[in-house]
């Protein structure tokens, strides 16, 4: 027997799969519950309208896209599927903010080998209530049902984020100057990162995910989503020169700061400047990972790095804690040497 794909389109008005229209109805509250000025259409036309804000007078765009990866699995054991879609938000928008920019609107798209509705709404709530952290508007997606493609309950998710940034804001990491310091944002966990590694620690050893750490059951830690940090910094923006800014996703520390040197410049940060999170010290114990490794899988405890002038340094860390978010100077920027560009030493 033949099998063919079949689509659910919230963002044009063909429905051809069924109980579509009851998802389309269950979504378009969600997606109308993020919106914000730019919005110039509702959910059911052929594509979804947007007008940059009138306020940018020399705008650029930047556009992101991601995934959500193997921690996907982790949702399919927990049947918990309501926090992946603010990873899955968080990950393409805070990718934009380190450009300056201001997320203005996402879109998703969903692909399963049979559609569960209850789930679907699931997901799409998570990636509304990431949409609101980020102050994004969810315009528009897609579900897709690939019978075959995917096993029972399982399914895979895509986003696409675009923001706005004045030309004269735009941040690149080419003001980055020798003696500016390092500020690490915390992060809420392992993010979306690592995960395939996790769950090779857990298979390897027969780890029970009702462990607790920290008072706190393993698998709970595992599934927090990825802190959306896109409020605190864009309200720092306009208060102080920022340098740089780089997104803590995989590459780790040493592969992402690295992202926004130029070739004659060195991240040197201390090994001692922050304390890991349990779950971090936890996985590198069992699994018996080495420092180096854990350094290049994981965050390690801090989500974003700003680089900014030393001077400015406490005021945004003050600026962040006022904000909810902690922060603290973990390094400096030196000079290029012989070796790496980021050493955590």
């Amino acid at each position: 027997m033949n099998q063919t794909k079949k689509t659910l389109s919230y963002s044009n008005a063909g429905v051809d799969i069924d109980r579509g229209d009851a998802l389309v109805k269950a979504i378009k509250p969600l997606a109308r519950s993020t919106h914000r000025e730019g919005c110039l259409s509702d959910l059911g036309g052929f594509g979804a309208l947007f007008e940059v804000p009138k306020r940018f007078a020399d705008p650029i765009l930047v556009s992101g896209t991601d995934g959500v990866g193997t921690k996907l699995k982790l949702a399919f054991e927990r049947n918990r599927h309501d926090t992946v879609g603010i990873d899955l938000v968080a990950m393409c928008a805070n990718d934009i903010l380190v450009h300056g920019a201001e997320p203005l609107f996402f879109l998703d798209y969903l692909a399963t080998g049979k559609l569960d509705s209850d789930q679907a709404v699931s997901v799409i709530q998570g990636i509304a209530e990431g949409c609101r952290q980020a102050g994004a508007a969810l315009i528009g997606g897609e579900t897709a049902e690939m019978p075959g493609m995917y096993s029972s309950g399982e399914y895979d998710l895509a986003g696409f984020c675009v923001g706005v940034v004045e030309r004269d804001g735009l941040l690149d990491g080419s003001k980055i100057e020798i003696g500016d310091a390092v500020v690490g944002l915390s992060s809420s966990g392992p993010h979306a990162n690592g995960y395939s590694l996790i769950r090779h620690v857990l298979d390897t050893y027969s780890i029970d995910g009702n462990v607790e750490i920290e008072g706190q059951q393993l698998l709970d830690i595992l599934l927090t989503p990825t802190r959306i940090y896109v409020r605190p910094v864009l309200s720092l923006l306009p208060e102080i020169p920022v340098h740089g800014i780089a997104h803590i996703t995989g590459g780790g520390i040493p592969g992402n700061v690295a992202r926004i040197l130029s070739a004659d410049k060195t991240a040197r940060l201390g090994s001692t400047a922050w304390a890991w999170p349990g779950v971090f010290t936890w996985l590198q114990q069992k699994g018996n990972i080495e420092t180096d490794e854990m350094y290049r899988t994981f965050n390690c405890g801090i989500g974003l790095v700003i680089v900014l002038p030393h001077k400015y340094a406490d005021s945004a860390i003050q600026h962040m804690r006022l904000a909810g978010q902690q922060a603290l100077i973990i390094g400096e920027i030196v000079p290029r040497e012989e070796g790496p560009q980021v050493l955590i030493a």
